[in-house]
């Protein structure tokens, strides 16, 4: 009988997460307990869990501040990826518009020089204008261009 009670004791107690219901089977003149009927002298048995104990609050309670904690950051974390990807897609298209006004100085530069050339050949007094354009358009493309 004793061991009866020990055995049903610690079936209860493995179950105290959830309600568990538990069939008093008396057979025999013994008794004996299962987790489905046995027979028609089966009797229900509703076992109902334990208030769980207060340190288990409180560690539950911990638990969920820091996994609270572990999620703040871990949003906090993806808005700066996601600020810096900005940042750097804004920094990727600052240099392409730089890399452009570059190539668009350089192929002026080289235009004025064609037309500088040109007007020394002809031999015209336009030749001097076109060598002062080409030298200032060479200075501007050395100063927002360097290398």
């Amino acid at each position: 009988m004793r061991n009866t009670i020990f055995l049903a004791t610690l079936c209860l107690a493995s179950q105290a997460a959830t309600a568990q219901t538990i069939y008093k089977c008396t057979e025999g003149g013994k008794v004996s307990y299962h987790d489905q009927p046995c027979g028609k002298s089966a009797v229900v048995l509703k076992v109902q869990a334990a208030p769980p104990a207060p340190e288990v609050l409180e560690r539950l309670a911990r638990e969920r501040a820091m996994l609270q904690e572990i999620e703040d950051a871990r949003a906090q974390h993806q808005e700066q990826e996601e600020r810096e990807g900005t940042r750097a897609e804004r920094l990727r298209r600052a240099a392409a518009a730089g890399q452009r006004r570059c190539d668009k100085l350089r192929l002026q530069r080289k235009w004025l020089e064609e037309d500088s050339a040109r007007a020394g050949r002809d031999g015209g007094d336009g030749s001097e204008r076109a060598r002062t354009k080409a030298r200032r358009q060479a200075e501007m493309l050395a100063v927002e261009c360097p290398a």
